[in-house]
This record gives C-alpha cells, sequence and structure tokens, in this order.
C-alpha cells in the first residue's frame, strides 16, 4: 500500500492565519458600544416622556403628537402613562407635554385695577339753556326779524314786532295815570299824589307782566304816546332751533314764535347697561370720541342717572354736562364713551380726587373741598361718601385680591382655576373652586379660595381640566361628589342600581345637569358634547339606560299610556302636548292645552300617567 504524502506550503498557512486574525478584530471593533449608566437613565426618560395625545370630547382619538381632534376639531390634551395616581384634583404632566399645552402662569397679588365701562350716546341740548319766545298779549305778528332756523342770535336782539289792541289800551292806562299825577301834584294835594303815583306803578307793572322792558316803558313815557307796536326781544343768546310762526299770523297769549338754544354747554346722553350700574357714579369723569372728530377725545361729568331701567334694552340712561366752546359738538352727533372708575377691596368704587370733598345732589358738578351751599341751586353740599364712593384715601391695604379673566373657567355657579403646586418633581396642577366678585376690566377680583402669592394657570387651563375629565376626576363639568356646593344639581347619583349612573354615549360618568327629555323621562350626560350625538339616533342608546328596560317600558305602556284628551274628552293627537312635571300631555285640538295650562290640576284624576289617574 503506498501512502501519499501532502506537503503544505508554509507561506499559505501564514497568509490563512493572517485572513483569520483579521475577521476577529474588524468583528470586535463593529460590536456595540455599552451604554453609560446616564446613557441608560437617558433613554428610561424619554420612553417616560413619551405622551399620546387624545380628545376630551372623542376619547377613542389617540395620536402620537399634538394636533386638532379629526371629529370635533378641538385640540389635543395629553395623556401620559401611570398620571391616574395623585389627589382626585391634580393632575401631572411633563415638562414636554406642559410646553406642547402651551401653559402659562401667573401669580395671585393684591392690586388696584379698573373697571372699563363703554357706552353709546348722543349729543344733545342743555335743557336748562333752551328758552322759547311767545306771545305775551294776543297781536298779530307784523315783523318777524329772523326768518329762518339756525340763526345765531345775541342776548337782546330783536325778533319779532307784534301789534296789540290790548297792548296798546295797557300803554294808554299808564299815559293816563301819569298825566293825572302831574296834575295833582299841582294841586298839592298830599294823598291824591300818592294815589296817582300808585296807579302809575301798577301800569308799569302790567306792561312789565305782558312782555315789555324797562326800557320799553321808559321810551313810551317819554313819547308820550301809546306805541302800535311792541318788539320782543331774544332773552337768551344761541341758536335758533324752532320757527313756528309766520308774518302775518294773529297769536293768542302762550303762542310759541322761537325757540332758542344756548350751545355753549351741551349734554351727552349715554346708555348704561344694568350690568354695568355697580360702577357708575354721579359726578364721574367720562371721556368720549365723535367720529366728526376722530382722534380728539372731549370730558365730562356724570349730572344725572336715571332711577328708571328700560326693561326693553335694559339700560340705564346717563347724562354728562360738557362744555362746547366753539360749538364743536352738535345736537345729534352719536358718541362712544368709557369710565374707568378705579375698584378698591370688596368692588367699592373709589376716587382719590374725590376723597374727603363735598358734592351737590341735584348739580354734582359742583363739587367742593369744605361743606357749604350748591352754587346753582343752593342746596345744602352732602359727603362724597354718600354718593357711593369709597371714604378712605387710597392706600395698599385696601387693595383687592385679583386674578387675570382668563385663569378662569366659569360654569354657571362655579368657577374653577387651577393652581400650579410648588416643590413637585413633575409639573403639577390641581383644581380649585373659588368665589368670584365683580369682573374688573381684564380681572376678576377673588372673594374668596385663593390667598396672594398662589401661582395659578393663565393659558392652558382648559386643556388641564380636559384631562381630568379623560381620567373621571372632578373637573369644570363634573364637579366633586363631597363638595357641598355642588349639591343643587351637579352631585353624580350613583347609589341606585335603578338609577341612570354612566353616560350612554361616552360611557364616562353622568352630570345632572348636562341632560335631555326622551319619551318623558330625563336621559343624562358626561359632557356637554353627548347629548346632540344621542339626540341623532336616541334609539341606539336605549339598551343602555336602565329608565328604558324593556319590562319597565311595557308595563308602563300598558298601566300609563293616555288615549282620551283630558279637556274636551276626545281621541287625542300625538303631535299637540305640553309637558307638566316632566310628562306628556296629549290632547285632541289646538285649543285645548291653553285651557289645560290655566288649571292643571282640575284634570289630573284624568290623566293615567300621573299616580292615582283613571283614564
Amino acid at each position: 500500500m503506498k501512502v501519499k504524502r501532502v506537503v503544505i506550503n508554509s507561506s499559505k498557512v501564514l497568509g490563512i492565519i493572517l485572513l483569520l486574525g483579521f475577521v476577529f478584530v474588524l468583528g470586535y471593533l463593529a460590536k456595540p458600544i455599552d451604554q453609560t449608566h446616564a446613557d441608560h437613565a437617558a433613554a428610561e426618560d424619554t420612553a417616560e416622556e413619551q405622551v399620546q395625545w387624545t380628545c376630551s370630547m372623542h376619547p377613542q382619538i389617540l395620536q402620537d403628537e399634538p394636533g386638532d381632534c379629526p371629529i370635533c376639531g378641538m385640540d389635543l390634551i395629553p395623556l401620559e402613562s401611570g398620571e391616574d395616581g395623585g389627589a382626585p384634583r391634580q393632575i401631572s404632566f411633563s415638562e414636554a407635554a406642559v410646553k406642547l399645552m402651551d401653559v402659562e402662569t401667573s401669580v395671585v397679588q393684591r392690586k388696584f385695577v379698573e373697571a372699563e365701562i363703554d357706552m353709546v350716546g348722543k349729543i344733545d341740548y342743555d335743557e336748562t339753556r333752551v328758552k322759547n319766545i311767545a306771545a305775551w298779549v294776543p297781536g298779530r305778528l307784523d315783523r318777524l326779524f329772523v326768518d329762518y332756523t339756525g340763526i345765531d342770535v345775541r342776548k337782546g336782539d330783536h325778533m319779532v314786532k307784534l301789534y296789540s289792541p290790548e297792548l296798546l289800551a295797557d300803554q294808554q292806562a299808564l299815559l293816563s295815570a301819569i298825566k293825572s299825577a302831574n296834575k295833582l301834584k299841582s294841586d298839592g294835594s298830599e294823598m291824591a299824589s300818592k294815589l296817582a303815583n300808585n296807579n302809575i306803578a301798577a301800569a308799569r307793572e302790567r306792561l312789565r307782566l305782558l312782555g315789555l322792558t324797562n326800557h320799553q316803558i321808559e321810551e313810551i313815557e317819554k313819547a308820550g304816546e301809546p306805541s302800535e307796536h311792541i318788539t320782543i326781544y331774544a332773552p337768551i343768546g344761541g341758536v335758533v332751533i324752532h320757527k313756528n310762526a309766520t308774518e302775518g299770523m294773529y297769536v293768542e297769549t302762550g303762542t310759541k314764535i322761537y325757540t332758542i338754544a344756548d350751545l355753549s354747554q351741551v349734554w351727552v346722553k349715554l346708555d348704561a347697561y344694568e350690568s354695568d350700574m355697580m360702577w357708575i357714579r354721579y359726578g364721574q369723569t367720562v371721556d368720549f370720541t365723535s367720529e366728526a372728530y376722530p382722534g380728539e377725545v372731549f370730558t365730562g361729568k356724570i349730572a344725572f342717572i336715571d332711577p328708571i331701567l328700560n326693561e326693553e334694552t335694559r339700560t340705564v340712561k346717563l347724562r354728562v354736562n360738557v362744555q362746547n366752546p366753539g360749538r364743536k359738538l352738535k345736537p345729534g352727533m352719536f358718541v362712544r364713551a368709557t369710565v374707568t372708575p378705579k375698584v378698591s377691596m370688596g368692588g367699592q368704587v373709589m376716587d382719590p380726587s374725590m376723597a374727603g370733598k363735598w358734592i351737590c345732589p341735584m348739580h354734582p358738578s359742583i363739587v367742593k373741598e369744605a361743606a357749604g351751599d350748591c352754587d346753582i341751586c343752593g342746596m345744602d353740599l352732602v359727603e362724597t361718601g354718600s354718593m357711593g364712593y369709597m371714604e378712605i384715601a387710597e392706600g395698599e391695604q385696601q387693595a383687592p385680591l385679583v386674578i387675570p379673566e382668563t385663569s378662569v373657567l366659569v360654569t354657571g355657579k362655579r368657577a374653577v382655576v387651577y393652581l400650579k403646586l410648588p416643590g413637585e418633581d413633575k409639573p403639577t396642577f390641581e383644581g380649585r373652586e373659588i368665589v368670584l366678585g365683580p369682573k374688573a376690566g381684564e380681572y376678576y377680583i377673588v372673594q374668596s379660595g385663593l390667598e396672594a402669592g398662589d401661582e395659578i394657570v393663565t393659558s392652558g387651563n382648559f386643556k388641564i381640566d380636559s384631562a381630568l375629565q379623560i381620567q373621571a376626576k372632578p373637573s369644570m363639568m363634573s364637579p366633586d361628589d363631597d363638595d357641598p356646593d355642588s349639591k343643587d344639581g351637579a352631585k353624580l347619583e350613583v347609589e341606585s342600581d335603578g338609577e341612570q349612573i354612566v353616560c350612554p354615549v361616552m360611557g364616562g360618568k353622568i352630570n345632572k345637569d348636562i341632560f335631555v327629555e326622551y319619551k318623558g323621562k330625563k336621559v343624562y350626560f358626561c359632557c356637554a358634547g353627548c347629548p346632540e350625538e344621542f339626540q341623532k339616533n336616541p334609539e341606539k342608546y336605549l339598551d343602555k339606560l336602565p329608565q328604558f328596560s324593556e319590562e319597565d317600558t311595557e308595563a308602563e305602556d300598558s298601566a300609563t299610556e293616555q288615549t282620551i284628551c283630558p279637556v274636551m274628552g276626545g281621541k287625542i293627537n300625538k303631535d299637540i302636548f305640553v309637558e307638566y312635571k316632566g310628562k306628556k300631555v296629549y290632547f285632541c285640538c289646538a285649543g285645548c292645552p291653553e285651557e289645560f295650562q290655566k288649571n292643571p290640576e282640575k284634570y289630573i284624576d284624568k290623566l293615567p300617567q300621573f299616580s292615582g289617574g283613571e283614564e
């Protein structure tokens, strides 16, 4: 047997060994680098910060990034894993989620704020500066010196030349009295002379009462003969706003000939809404503008507040006295006005410039440093505090506790704010119900529930509230069951097996403030969007409602179905009905519901749907 010898070339062996070594080194270099502890922790944090976004109205919508709900268009809110813990009203988010939600906060503080009351109105005549020129005696208008309206006149300008037989006779009586007096003086009888002088005085007074001036009477006495005509002069300077007569017209005593208005001062009549009356005070400064003078601001004082509310417009009339140099403001012009009262603690109006002053209750434009009399009417002045102003001078202790209006979620009688809790590892927010005072400008005055220094959410609060609703925690629409302030109908009833406890649309806890009536029974929902969805197809949800179980429905239908009209006794028409005590009452014709509603109890015993009723 031959043995075959194999001879291996040494150079080939060396090449194979080098190739294997190169592959080993390359594999080692390609091995993944070990993660450090820091990298591992960062990876865990990244995983923890993975946030899903959902819609508070449609929780079936889940997305990996923020946006709008494809169904209703609402902003999506973050839904994080492990956020169900904590207090009932608390919720936590990651820093990234808070940024994406655009959450902004501010600190509750005490400061004086100004309410801003906007009103509209128009310029009108100052009624105290409007005068009529009328005929004081019967006669004929032989000359009208002012022959059209709108003419400017000065006090004392001639207006009318009037012929009056009655006035002619009274002038003659004056001249006769003067002649008699002169004759008696020459006779030397003192008593007769005194009597004649009395007759002269009486005749002069008679002419004054008929509208003649002292100068006109003197002219008659100098002339020694009566004048056939009497001239009537303007009692004030101003503009002739009405001309009520023509030349040659006969007039009686009291016939109005002209009306003159002094426009050096005008009134601005404004309409203030009922809800703004808490801020309105006599003597307040009002700024207003007119389209006739863009950019120019006029100023006046509130001189009158109508004691009667207009029931149709729900407004109260205010009157502002305004000086009108140059007559730029013309009656009939529309204006927009603003009052900005400063508000102190308790919502009381304060004006440092009025503190300690005295004011006239009839003419509030009259304000003095000390007690005294009104320059216009002579009334005693009263302290400004009696007109509704705060009597204490401005000071830090009177500053109210205020929060921005954007921080409050208001629903019915409840007001909810969200506080950012200090000292938490993650941004944590807590809902709190507060009691609000009046709204002043962009702020609410807080009566209770917050303290100075609390940090509250001013933007993004609705998204936080929506996240709480998703977790079935107390929120704006769903108050805490243990909250005594929510016992007026907002408390959720869950005790009875026979009562509805979940929303038929979304499956959440019901809120008894949100319901519709269907077939005479109330159906409750969890949020404001569900009733509309339910009403699209009510039958779809009936199997989820215990109040509409088959057995109850059949028994009720058989025992309590109404078949005859309680008023006329005819066959009912189910298109004609009214609701009474939560149940429908049907009638035979259109006139019966009105008769029924006059005295429903009269017909109750005829209605089987009410306890003890018989058909």
